[in-house]
């Protein structure tokens, strides 16, 4: 008769125990950084899953006679630390793999001219100058058609894919696919390969002010 008084305590103590709300924010954060395998930037999700749920889990051990969901914060701790070790060694992976062969890998960073300076590209950009390049970026929506295209302009962001307006001149690079190859218009991030053109006379693009870059591209992914 005493054990079972007991077990009906114990049992009613534990639903009055409150629940976590760090271990409900790191299951959430924990199933929402599963996203990251897909999309590397989402990988932000799992390093602050992990370090909620690390305090989740010593506050739930800590307060046990308190708090429930100890068993929520493990899961969620655990998915984080799983996406973001997998995801960081695959984003490693595709960083060292990516850039073909006989290319050098650049960004629009290196393209921007020195506040300082009156020139309206960096010297560091003319030596690129028939230079072999990659380059990853969006395509510009400012496009007479959306499939099978040709011609188009990249641009660094999202910010200028999805809303088009003029981007900054050295936030655009002027491509042109080389041969048979076409591409059709969507907001995924491009990676490009092909021979850079730097010219300090901007060169008119439809819709545009103009360009300082082109790329002769064999190479879109």
């Amino acid at each position: 008769m005493r054990d079972s008084m007991t077990t009906l305590n114990d049992n009613e103590y534990t639903q009055y125990r409150a629940l976590s709300v760090s271990a409900i924010v790191t299951l959430i954060l924990g199933v929402l950084s599963l996203a990251a395998l897909l999309f590397t930037p989402l990988l932000v999700l799992s390093a602050i899953g992990m370090i909620v749920g690390l305090f989740a889990v010593l506050t739930c051990t800590k307060r046990r006679d308190e708090l429930s969901g100890e068993r929520f914060a493990k899961i969620g701790l655990t998915l984080s630390v799983f996406t973001l070790v997998v995801g960081s060694l695959w984003a490693a992976y595709v960083y060292v793999t990516e850039v073909p062969e006989g290319y050098q890998r650049i960004s629009f960073f290196q393209l921007q001219p020195d506040e300082r300076s009156r020139l309206p590209i960096p010297p560091e950009a003319v030596e690129l100058n028939g230079k072999k390049v990659f380059v990853k970026g969006y395509i510009h929506p400012g496009l007479p058609t959306k499939k099978n295209i040709k011609t188009f302009v990249l641009v660094p962001d999202m910010g200028t894919c999805c809303f088009g307006g003029q981007p900054k001149l050295t936030d655009m690079i002027e491509v042109e696919l080389e041969g048979d190859l076409r591409t059709d218009y969507n907001m995924v991030r491009r990676k490009l390969a092909g021979t850079l053109t730097v010219s300090p006379q901007k060169k008119p693009v439809s819709g545009l002010d103009g360009v300082y870059y082109r790329l002769s591209a064999d190479y879109v992914r």
